[in-house]
């Protein structure tokens, strides 16, 4: 099962110093993450995490981001299938990040 975030949650959760730190996991496109991205995040293009899937961690929680939040949570429901967990996908994805987080982010 995928559970959801919020960009509010999620920016909660790395102010944390206390917590431990997911693995933020962006899964757009190369030209997406150049246009914007949040700080610290680990890109892997939706349609090779089932060739690097080994790259992430099994013992870390992994937040799922792409833009508005379909496609990270596919890829969600893909790592957790694979046994990967916890995986949360962050609902709304870096636009929503854009709008309740980082006014100074690119929209597109």
């Amino acid at each position: 099962m995928v559970k959801e975030i919020s960009a509010g949650e999620l920016a909660q959760w790395l102010a944390d110093a206390s917590a431990e730190q997911p693995v933020l996991l962006d899964v757009r496109e190369d030209w997406e993450v150049q246009l914007c991205r949040i700080p610290g995040s680990l890109h892997i293009p939706m349609n090779l995490i089932p060739l690097r899937m080994s790259e992430l961690p099994d013992d870390k929680p992994i937040v799922t981001v792409c833009h508005h939040g379909v496609r990270s949570f596919q890829v969600g429901l893909y790592l957790a299938n694979a046994g990967f967990e916890p995986v949360i996908s962050l609902r709304g994805g870096v636009e929503a990040w854009a709008c309740d987080v980082d006014p100074t982010m690119a929209h597109y």
